[in-house]
């Protein structure tokens, strides 16, 4: 059986093992493959996987000897799932295996916009606190999240995640999205996304991107935000109309936007959020602690190692 990965940098830059994979048999792994590589290197595979490089109809189609796909992430888009249907072709994707390290960045960025600890940090080592007549000094208004209301918009396992975070700080959990559960109970009040939005004190996004999701965050629902609101996104990039955030951050109705994914990757230099006022954004690292990376691995292998016992799981286009 021959295996291609054909983008495993992302996955394994190296401090990770490809070995489960070769017990099934002859493994070749590129870091990197740009589009007019993917069909000579996918040509001959029986077993193919991506990341985040495109499998269109016409490269599946070609590749006569592929009988599964798997996708080393959760969202899958970048596979016509639909036509790999057609083709008798599975694909299977890794579910549920960032949960802790995404809710643990979305607070890492609400930390930092709340205590900008990078920056005085900086400050202090560029010699600031030296010079300073004062015992401290701060350079931007701090704020405690305790008693504060965090509005999650989309309550599945990632926004569960973060709201038991939010309620161990001393927050008021609401929530939108999804079907209500004893669990989510436990954690939040479910009210309609309205009333989230005038609730709300910060808003952090955890729901899918589907039609109806597509811009949730834009110049109207902004306007029935509070003034002053802080907004985090390190769900789907498209969540937001990011012309509209831009505005908002630099009129002030925004506060603060804590951002992990843009509506393209990498981040072109004319994304008017890169000049918006008060704008955290990092790389689309939330999944990528050596933890996380490392349970994705494991699934990835239990994934083909079902399929090639006939009974495949976390099949995407059943």
């Amino acid at each position: 059986m021959k295996i291609v990965i054909l983008d495993g940098y992302t996955e394994n830059p190296g401090d990770l093992s490809w070995d489960g994979f070769r017990k099934f048999g002859e493994l070749t792994v590129y870091d990197r493959t740009p589009a007019g590589l993917i069909l000579p290197r996918a040509r001959e595979a029986d077993v193919l996987y991506t990341n985040k490089t495109p499998l269109t109809r016409e490269t599946m189609a070609a590749c006569k000897s592929l009988k599964y796909i798997g996708v080393l992430a959760t969202g899958y888009n970048v596979v016509d799932v639909e036509a790999a249907k057609e083709l008798g072709i599975p694909v299977s994707n890794i579910p549920a295996y960032g949960t802790a390290a995404v809710a643990q960045h979305a607070f890492a960025l609400l930390l930092e916009i709340c205590q900008h600890t990078a920056h005085h940090s900086d400050a202090v080592h560029a010699g600031r606190w030296q010079r300073c007549p004062d015992f401290c000094f701060w350079d931007y208004p701090l704020i405690e999240l305790d008693g504060k209301t965090l509005g999650i918009i989309g309550f599945g396992r990632i926004g569960r995640a973060v709201g038991k975070i939010a309620r161990a700080m001393g927050m008021n959990v609401v929530a939108s999205g999804g079907h209500p559960t004893p669990e989510g109970r436990e954690i939040a009040e479910y009210v309609e996304l309205d009333e989230l939005f005038r609730r709300s004190d910060v808003i952090s996004l955890h729901c899918p991107l589907t039609p109806e999701t597509k811009g949730i965050v834009s110049r109207d629902s902004i306007a029935r935000m509070k003034d002053g609101v802080i907004l985090l996104n390190n769900a789907r990039g498209p969540l937001i109309v990011e012309q509209d955030l831009a505005d908002a951050l630099n009129s002030g109705k925004v506060y603060a936007a804590g951002l992990d994914v843009v509506c393209e990757e990498p981040i072109r230099a004319d994304n008017p959020l890169l000049k918006a006022k008060n704008c955290l954004i990092t790389p689309h690292i939330s999944w990528a602690s050596k933890e996380s990376r490392g349970r994705l691995m494991k699934m990835a292998v239990e994934n083909l190692e079902a399929f090639v016992r006939g009974a495949p799981i976390h099949i995407v286009n059943q």
